[in-house]
């Protein structure tokens, strides 16, 4: 696995913010190929595991936060300018 980039606190908020409210998004994330892979569903949770950081969607999809190039097809980069 390659090592991980700390995501930005803003980023990690939004993340939460979805969780907390139980609102329901789409992610789109690369994959351990890196191939756009795109998910919908519930943010249950936000976790640290293997000197990572994970969320988990409510169907089982786990997908580490640095993988993630958009939420809400509102790109990762845009919620590091807020």
């Amino acid at each position: 696995m390659d090592s991980y980039t700390p995501v930005s606190c803003d980023f990690s908020d939004v993340l939460e913010s979805l969780a907390t409210l139980r609102q329901e998004c789409q992610i789109v994330y690369r994959n351990e190929a890196d191939e756009k892979v795109e998910a919908q569903g519930l943010i249950v949770d936000i976790y640290a595991a293997n000197k990572a950081d994970y969320l988990k969607l409510k169907d089982g999809t786990e997908i580490r936060l640095d993988r993630i190039v958009s939420v809400d097809g509102k790109p990762v980069s845009s919620y590091e300018a807020e």
